[in-house]
């Protein structure tokens, strides 16, 4: 089956998520992975016309709220944290090869602030829906919750790679910490609630926190169990691999009503034909063949010598 055509119209909030190979804890929470993974991010956002509006990276995927500034700069971003994601995990976890699954999967969401809230609160909901840990702040790894209710930016590391392989070659002994910057992320608000004040903005993600621990507290107390515990996380071999795992497909767009939903299939559909009438034309040999705006043109077809 082939991917669904990447269209962001009109910069929308896009709910990313990449996962790792076979679902691994690949990206367990590990010394130093934390401010690697914010460092990256924040560089990345730096790069692109990309805003960051939360992230929480579990132990075999990351998800992210993001508004960009059109696809490309989407898939810019994407590949930059993802490749250099990849390279630090797996150098932290002793991993050799591919250590993502597949390319980012990115899904809309419609302007309704019930869509929007509804995503965040999701993306916030991580570590607890699972039953990993008791309250959002015990999480070892990188979660925004606690940036997004104290409006304070996440601070992360950047190893420059590159010269501490030239210190190599020339023979110089330096410490990998004389190779680290450090970088602030300063995490946007939800386009819903841009016109809101900062503490406003604090005292609702506060709200939301607290219904999450509080909702995760009352199904442990009706199932009988208990959290695993941020030691039980830490204790996690990064090879290993969950037992199973629901998987269900990706929707078009996350939106509050069926209003929204199709009006957004339909824009997608008209955006789907003339993508494709322009790759039939191309297909042909017409290199005069006008794709819509927005949009990943495939590659001109092979030209055979006579």
């Amino acid at each position: 089956m082939g991917r669904r055509l990447r269209y962001f119209p009109d910069r929308p909030l896009v709910e990313v998520t990449t996962r790792t190979l076979q679902g691994r804890f690949l990206l367990k929470p590990s010394a130093g992975l934390r401010e690697i993974f914010v460092g990256i991010l924040a560089r990345a956002a730096a790069r692109y016309e990309v805003r960051v509006h939360a992230f929480v990276c579990l132990s075999n995927h990351w998800h992210a709220l993001l508004t960009p500034q059109d696809a490309r700069e989407l898939a810019r971003f994407c590949c930059y944290v993802n490749t250099n994601l990849s390279k630090e995990a797996g150098r932290l976890h002793r991993w050799r090869g591919p250590l993502l699954e597949r390319r980012y999967q990115a899904i809309p969401v419609s302007t309704e602030e019930e869509a929007q809230v509804g995503r965040l609160r999701y993306l916030l909901a991580h570590g607890c829906k699972e039953g990993l840990v008791a309250t959002l702040r015990d999480w070892p790894g990188p979660h925004c919750a606690e940036a997004l209710t104290t409006g304070e930016a996440c601070a992360g590391v950047w190893f420059d790679r590159h010269r501490e392989w030239l210190a190599r070659v020339r023979g110089e002994e330096k410490p990998p910490q004389g190779f680290c910057t450090h970088h602030q992320l300063a995490l946007a608000p939800l386009p819903c609630w841009q016109h809101l004040a900062p503490v406003e903005v604090q005292r609702r993600i506060a709200l939301l926190v607290s219904d999450i621990e509080s909702e995760a507290a009352a199904q442990r107390r009706a199932e009988g169990g208990k959290p695993l515990g941020r030691e039980g996380i830490l204790r996690q071999n990064p090879h290993d691999h969950p037992a199973s795992s629901s998987r269900s497909p990706a929707p078009l767009v996350h939106a509050a009503s069926k209003r929204a939903r199709r009006e957004v299939r339909i824009v997608y559909y008209q955006f789907v034909a003339a993508f494709r009438a322009a790759a039939e034309r191309l297909k042909r040999g017409c290199s005069d063949a006008l794709f819509p705006d927005g949009c990943f043109p495939p590659p001109l077809p092979f030209c055979r010598s006579s």
